[in-house]
């Protein structure tokens, strides 16, 4: 029998458009065009000798094959990234300025931060954790070398890193009747959650107070958790003591969240980009 090589482009390409549910979306994630992605992923159909996507005028789903190439795509996938991090540039040295957004990773970021460090000794990192309204601006000012933020927290050029839903939260004792005015707990403008949260209520006609507005993720958490109002958070962002919206509310659907890498590629920084491929084989490995 004649070996099948998974290309790990196709199976990249594979993996966006199952995570994502469009050709055009994940094209603009791996730096294709959507005819780039439709070419690759028929190419893997080829190779596999079997279909992996059920394809319709108005839908896109995985195949049972699909399913279970997903499977098998993401430990590759994985795998594959961590080895090339491992051992790009391993004498890659100087210092690397990062700024994070305070809820990416809060319980796994000191983890991951502390195994690159043992792994590349040679790179100084110095990382900065806030909202994104305030460290997009210090990007632009040239005063962070590598910035992961929500996509709309800088105008330029980014490439998305991951993706998760918003999600209406309250704290555990919250009771609030469906035609009273919902208490918002926020973060200031121009904050895009903020944003979200207002505009989605004014077009569903919800009568809505801002109660609190916080400075930072822990004061947005903590406010809910005290029971002052609802708010929305990424998923990943819902810690204990808080909890999805009770569905009586019929509070307005919400739209996806994308975590964006943000750097300026033109420039070269040999520590940036093993910081990057090292965190992108890290994410995978939690997928």
């Amino acid at each position: 029998m004649i070996p099948i090589d998974l290309d790990i482009d196709m199976l990249r390409c594979f993996m966006e458009v199952a995570k994502t549910g469009s050709f055009t979306i994940a094209g603009k994630n791996v730096g294709l065009t959507q005819s780039g992605v439709s070419v690759k992923i028929r190419r893997l159909e080829e190779r596999l000798s079997a279909a992996v996507f059920n394809r319709t005028s108005k839908s896109l789903a995985l195949t049972a094959e699909g399913e279970l190439l997903m499977q098998y795509a993401g430990r590759i996938l994985a795998v594959h990234d961590e080895a090339v991090s491992r051992f790009m540039r391993p004498e890659a040295s100087g210092r690397l300025r990062i700024g994070l957004i305070d809820y990416f990773l809060p319980e796994l970021l000191p983890v991951l931060l502390n195994k690159f460090k043992q792994r590349y000794p040679n790179i100084q990192l110095e990382v900065q954790t806030d909202v994104g309204i305030n460290l997009g601006p210090l990007f632009e000012a040239g005063k962070l070398d590598l910035l992961v933020a929500g996509e709309d927290s800088y105008s330029g050029h980014s490439r998305i890193l991951a993706q998760e839903p918003l999600v209406w939260v309250v704290g555990s004792g919250f009771d609030q009747a469906p035609a009273d005015s919902l208490p918002l707990v926020l973060l200031p403008a121009p904050c895009s959650f903020r944003e979200i949260a207002i505009e989605k209520l004014d077009k569903a006609d919800m009568k809505w107070e801002l109660l609190f507005t916080g400075t930072s993720l822990a004061s947005i958490q903590a406010a809910v958790q005290a029971g002052m109002g609802l708010s929305i958070l990424p998923k990943g962002a819902v810690k204990e003591g808080l909890q999805l919206a009770p569905s009586y509310l019929n509070l307005p659907d919400l739209p996806m969240f994308s975590l964006a890498l943000v750097m300026d590629e033109a420039v070269e920084n040999d520590a940036r980009d093993v910081f990057v491929g090292y965190l992108e084989a890290e994410l995978r490995k939690l997928k």
